[in-house]
């Protein structure tokens, strides 16, 4: 096997990426506090097509010498928007018919592994702050909540790294 140069990736350019049909997911980023995390999950946004992402709350927002260094120019591809109150977000993913899904531990949570996507389904999926993780409001309003299984002692993943689990199961399922 003969390892790819970049030229032979057949990647798009800023204008094609724009114009191209989105995976029907949104990324809620709430209170996230590491500006790397929220770069990598801008790029991992980016290599699946996704629609748009929000940044909530503390979450810092591009243009920024920080979420560069791991974004790789994915703000300027991925659709992006501040709201300050993530809950007010939620309620109205939720009025527009978006299936939003928390990713956390909770009681009666859904393993990652056992969650099905509905054909034709929008979904938002919201990741909440390293430490305290996604806010219980959130949690009570949404439709359900996603759980990563984690077999080990920590039982914690980084956020960028719960993001792009989560993302590529969906966009497996999504393009089968």
């Amino acid at each position: 096997m003969r390892k790819l140069a970049n030229s032979e990736l057949d990647r798009k350019n800023v204008e094609e990426f724009k114009a191209s049909e989105k995976t029907p997911i949104i990324i809620v980023l709430d209170d996230v506090r590491s500006l790397h995390n929220i770069g990598s999950v801008f790029r991992t946004c980016d290599a699946f097509l996704i629609e748009k992402v929000y940044l909530c709350g503390i979450t810092a927002t591009p243009p920024n010498k920080e979420i560069h260094k791991t974004a790789l120019g994915a703000t300027e591809t991925v659709e992006w928007e501040y709201v300050k109150d993530v809950v007010t977000l939620v309620k109205q993913l939720n009025e527009e018919g978006v299936s939003v899904q928390s990713v956390e531990q909770v009681e009666k949570s859904v393993m990652l592994n056992n969650f099905e996507v509905e054909a034709g389904q929008k979904y938002a999926l919201v990741f909440g702050n390293e430490v305290k993780g996604v806010n219980q409001e959130v949690v009570d309003l949404s439709k359900g909540v996603i759980e990563i299984p984690q077999l080990g002692t920590k039982h914690s993943l980084n956020i960028s790294v719960s993001a792009g689990i989560v993302i590529w199961d969906l966009f497996q399922q999504m393009t089968r």
